[in-house]
């Protein structure tokens, strides 16, 4: 894979550090498991290189910061807001942009619950001031900014957030927001809000009337909205109240696999009829499927597959939702904060220590690439499925 134009930064180094901020033993960015490549012949690995250099590669979700190598450190990490971006492993991701979800609500730099608007600005500006002191990774408010990038040799980074809880009753908010640089916003993580319910939630009474305000406003500023979290209901109501296209930015099919995590096919199905696209994610444990209950590329894939037969291939795209570090046992330090036990099938089911093919950033798109070319997607395919349904719903959506 060609590697991106990267001069070697790493994250806050125009500050010093253990003076300005602690300092954290941090995994690494490459080959911290054996995590297996895709294998290709010498002329599928050829083409897989012609789709990256010729086709728009982006991701609808993914958490790009570098985790601690000490898992109990976690959250005194967090306490400092200052995530290091994983600009090494980046550069070898094959991303020409990337919807990053920040740390949400696990930002619990001012609070201990997450999901305060405090905490949410912090990490969203401590965030961006490390972006801005480099050259690879460029902030993206628009389609063209992400052509650019692509042209440039960087990666568009596109702030998205997967709940809507920091904006309380306050609709202006979401244009300070908008003001910021985010251009994805979900309507709820899991827990409900003043918009709609979550996934946990054990009754869905569907997006509120502030909630459909909230949806009319993220229309008029060309605000991308995400329904992953949402309840059913919720989703479905967004669908229909939102005058453009909506995103499933990280989600499966939970014809699949009985689990609340993924969407039912009648919000896949109406996603799609609006133009919306479901990305399919990957974070440990959530696309796996009856036949193939292990967690690996292959489950994952098995997703892609169903939702390109239920909607088309034009529906359909990628939002990995993968990070540079041990993501269960990130899952088991968080899984209150993140909602885990709701976002779990009732059926058993083998526990990984990470997803084979798909552990981190830098090996997601490659293995996707790989994975579609081996199994003969044609060109055009793979380039609608990996970048160009985005686009096409960016293009929309997005004020230019």
């Amino acid at each position: 894979m060609k590697q991106k134009r990267y001069d070697g930064y790493k994250s806050f180094q125009y500050l010093e550090a253990g003076v300005d901020y602690k300092v954290f033993d941090l995994v690494p960015e490459l080959n911290r498991v054996p995590s297996r490549q895709v294998e290709v012949t010498p002329e599928q690995a050829a083409r897989v290189q012609r789709i990256f250099d010729e086709h728009l590669v982006v991701s609808l979700h993914d958490h790009c910061f570098v985790a601690v190598e000490d898992q109990s450190q976690f959250f005194e990490y967090r306490r400092w807001g200052r995530d290091h971006t994983g600009y090494e492993g980046l550069a070898v991701s094959g991303m020409d942009a990337v919807f990053d979800a920040l740390m949400n609500g696990t930002a619990m730099i001012h609070s201990r619950g997450g999901w305060k608007w405090d905490d949410i600005i912090t990490d969203l500006g401590l965030r961006l001031s490390d972006i801005a002191h480099q050259d690879m990774v460029v902030l993206a408010t628009t389609t063209r900014d992400i052509r650019d990038a692509k042209r440039d040799g960087r990666i568009a980074f596109v702030v998205s957030l997967e709940g809507a809880a920091m904006i309380e009753n306050e609709l202006d908010r979401i244009d300070v927001l908008y003001g910021l640089g985010v251009r994805c916003l979900g309507v709820a993580y899991s827990e409900g809000n003043a918009l709609g319910a979550g996934l946990r939630e054990p009754n869905d009474g569907g997006l509120t009337v502030f909630g459909r305000k909230a949806v009319q406003r993220m229309n008029r500023l060309g605000m991308a909205i995400d329904i992953s979290h949402a309840g059913d209901q919720t989703s479905l109501d967004t669908i229909e109240v939102s005058e453009h296209p909506v995103f499933i930015t990280h989600a499966g099919a939970r014809s699949l696999w009985d689990s609340r995590r993924l969407k039912p096919d009648d919000v896949i199905v109406a996603c799609a009829e609006k133009g919306g696209v479901i990305g399919i994610e990957a974070a440990p444990h959530t696309t796996i499927t009856r036949a193939q209950p292990r967690h690996s590329i292959e489950s994952f894939m098995e997703h892609f597959e169903y939702c390109v037969d239920l909607v088309g291939i034009d529906h359909v795209a990628f939002g990995p939702d993968v990070l540079f570090g041990d993501h269960v046992g990130l899952h088991t330090t968080l899984s209150e904060a993140l909602s885990i036990g709701a976002s779990r099938g009732h059926l058993e089911y083998p526990r990984v220590e990470w997803v084979d093919g798909l552990e981190n950033p830098a090996e997601a798109f490659p293995n996707i690439v790989r994975w579609l070319v081996k199994h003969g997607y044609s060109d055009d395919d793979i380039a609608k499925a990996v970048g160009g349904n985005v686009m096409r719903v960016l293009d929309e959506v997005w004020v230019r």
